[in-house]
């Protein structure tokens, strides 16, 4: 087997081998867990959508991993994009039996676990930046590494999106803003054991959060959320729907998981959808 395959193939590149399905499936599809089936795909436009088109017919816990996206989507639309087989790019169907009012915590919960997992799994540190960014240190600038998408999927249903750079190299970023775990120094960018974390930190996380009702104070998730969060004691920068803006220090979450920001007339406003600018630390 050479290094190179002009078909493109599983193996085209030996430093991104593919998954292991089989493995995978092994140590996480367990008779009492919450993962129910994992697939791996080749290459979709999006698993989200994939998902959610199969939402009604899926149980909970369907796993659907991809080894390359051509259409993945962020929040607010915008395109995610990564060589083959350089990240770890999935979406989970979750039907949670909580209050309504507290399904914004989804997205947050899924960034507690993915970067409870991480750390553990890949040995490098993960901030979050609210509401749905995975943040690396790489030379000392903050850069995204991740993302996450969750989305209403059928009458009782959420698709929940997690994109993560693994081994792109500094010469692949989308943009000068991006990293990946390998440019933030990770001990390990081994892709299965990598999903085998994430999943089963988010396997707990969850759990929690539905033993709870969805509480995130009882849960823990609140607590873990601010713990990590490299939003909060930050200056920011609000982009808030109909054009509007909003600048001032972003001092905690409220209990649906909305951003407190402290504006300049001594006031505070929650934000619970836009898109924030880390400007500078506050004090």
């Amino acid at each position: 087997m050479t290094s190179s395959n002009a078909s493109g193939g599983p193996w085209s590149d030996l430093e991104r081998p593919p998954l292991n399905a089989r493995v995978l499936r092994q140590a996480l599809l367990l008779p009492d867990g919450l993962w129910s089936s994992l697939d791996v795909v080749t290459s979709t436009g999006s698993t989200n959508s994939d998902l959610a088109a199969r939402a009604a017919e899926l149980p909970e816990g369907a796993v659907l991993v991809a080894e390359e996206q051509t259409s993945g989507r962020g929040r607010l639309d915008r395109t995610w994009s990564a060589p083959a087989r350089s990240g770890l790019f999935l979406s989970v169907l979750l039907k949670p039996d909580v209050p309504a009012h507290r399904l914004g915590w989804l997205p947050l919960l899924t960034g507690v676990a993915a970067a409870t997992g991480l750390v553990k799994a890949a040995g490098t540190d993960i901030s979050l930046k609210w509401p749905n960014d995975l943040l690396v240190t790489v030379g000392g600038e903050e850069r995204k590494a991740g993302g996450i998408l969750a989305e209403r999927a059928g009458e009782d249903g959420v698709v929940v999106g997690l994109g993560i750079n693994v081994s792109l190299r500094a010469d692949e970023l989308p943009v000068p803003t991006a990293g990946s775990l390998l440019l933030a120094g990770a001990v390990s960018t081994d892709r299965d054991t990598l999903l085998r974390a994430v999943l089963r930190s988010l396997a707990d996380w969850y759990g929690a959060w539905v033993r709870a009702d969805g509480d995130p104070e009882a849960s823990g998730v609140q607590a873990a959320y601010a713990a990590d969060c490299a939003t909060l004691g930050r200056r920011v920068r609000a982009d808030l729907p109909g054009e509007r803006m909003l600048e001032g220090d972003a001092v905690s979450l409220d209990g649906d998981g909305r951003l407190v920001v402290a504006t300049e007339g001594g006031g505070t406003e929650a934000v619970g959808a836009g898109d924030i600018v880390h400007l500078r630390a506050t004090g």
